[in-house]
């Protein structure tokens, strides 16, 4: 797994109910639907931490270098679906 998505599940997993940790995983679904043209608000870069919007920063790197699909992704989000639904 990327180091990129183990610092994400980290992160969430701290927290998972705040806001930072759901912007993020907000993030994290759009950049998986290529086909919907990664529709995230880059104004909600600004609600994130200045850690947050590098970490931030850094999955859109992996969209970018089309790793944003794939077993680690599809994890990575498998992962943040039960954390942040409280399983």
């Amino acid at each position: 797994m990327p180091e990129t998505l183990v610092k994400l599940v980290d992160r969430v997993r701290k927290n998972p109910a705040s806001a930072e940790s759901l912007s993020l995983y907000a993030l994290v679904c759009t950049l998986k639907m290529e086909k919907g043209g990664h529709m995230y608000m880059l104004r909600k870069l600004r609600e994130l931490t200045p850690e947050g919007r590098l970490l931030a920063y850094d999955l859109m790197e992996l969209m970018a270098e089309k790793k944003n699909a794939g077993e680690a992704w599809d994890n990575t989000i498998g992962l943040l679906d039960n954390l942040i639904r409280g399983r």
